[in-house]
């Protein structure tokens, strides 16, 4: 199996479908916010044209008021990869979100998804306390994790309030993660590449894109989104709303877009150099991608 990462605007979605294709591959996604529906032009995920000539999965298929987690994204990823190979397909996972593919593989230790039953009574009592009655909640049932977790931090106090319930329905007073099925794992052979990318080239593309986002309709997908869905904090999605409230003119947008998309990218690289085990390459280079894939003994299909 081939994983494919890079920063925003380098050229995977292109790159990883001309892949796709050579070896008859179907393509997993592993951006944590392509995987939202309702947000094809601010995610830059991959068009209805570009899924129809590679088969996608995780991308658009969770709601944007949903918390989306690495737990969540392997155990789907698990699934669609077992499908595909079910199938007779290679799989090709393709993202900028770096974690989600070191937890795929099963390079870093991850705690699994909790109950869904707990995930929404915290969803409720986050939605009707403030803050700073949740984390008292947390204190009173775990002082130490709750004197490690910001108090104006109310994703990460629901989190940890998840996994301390999660263990009581349990009867597990120690933390016990449930292992989850990464490919190291289940014993699949993988290789990982990205893609070189030089900032100034970078800066260029994105640009271009911020450009092509706000002629294609940014604003209104915005708009339709709303601030309190649990994807709005994806790049563009703020800024775009600021404007629409008046707070930025239209040039300041765009710059501002630009410049958060450029540091975006700048941490997506620095993640991305710190990967062992990584192949970088440059986009479009089939011959070091082939290279890449030859220890686990993929070959191109016949034209």
């Amino acid at each position: 199996m081939l994983t494919l990462g890079g920063p925003t605007a380098s050229g995977k979605t292109t790159f990883a479908i001309a892949l796709a294709e050579h070896y008859d591959a179907e393509i997993v996604g592993a951006d944590s916010r392509q995987v939202y529906a309702r947000m094809p032009i601010g995610t830059a995920a991959p068009t209805a044209a570009q899924q129809a000539r590679v088969p996608h999965h995780l991308v658009g298929s969770v709601d944007p008021y949903e918390r989306y987690s690495a737990a969540r994204f392997v155990a789907e990823a698990a699934a669609a990869i077992a499908d595909i190979h079910g199938r007779g397909k290679r799989v090709i996972v393709v993202g900028g979100t770096g974690f989600y593919l070191r937890a795929l593989c099963g390079e870093v230790q991850l705690a699994a998804e909790p109950d869904p039953a707990i995930r929404e009574r915290i969803l409720r009592e986050t939605q009707a306390h403030p803050v700073d009655v949740l984390h008292d909640w947390l204190h009173s049932r775990d002082p130490q994790r709750a004197a490690a977790v910001s108090p104006r931090d109310p994703y990460r106090i629901g989190r940890a309030l998840e996994i301390d319930l999660a263990r009581a329905a349990n009867g597990d007073p120690p933390a016990t993660p449930r292992p989850l099925t990464t490919l190291r794992a289940a014993g699949i052979a993988y290789a990982k590449i990205a893609l070189r990318a030089d900032m100034s080239e970078l800066a260029a593309r994105i640009a271009d894109r911020t450009n092509a986002m706000l002629a294609g309709g940014l604003l209104e997908e915005a708009e339709r989104i709303g601030v309190r869905a649990a994807a709005a904090d994806a790049v563009g999605y703020r800024e775009a709303l600021a404007y629409r409230s008046g707070w930025l003119t239209f040039e300041e947008l765009r710059t501002t877009l630009a410049r958060a998309t450029r540091r975006y990218a700048k941490r997506q690289l620095t993640w991305f150099r710190a990967e062992p085990n990584l192949t970088w390459i440059d986009a479009g280079d089939f011959a070091a991608a082939q290279n890449a894939v030859t220890a686990i003994g993929w070959k191109p299909v016949a034209p």
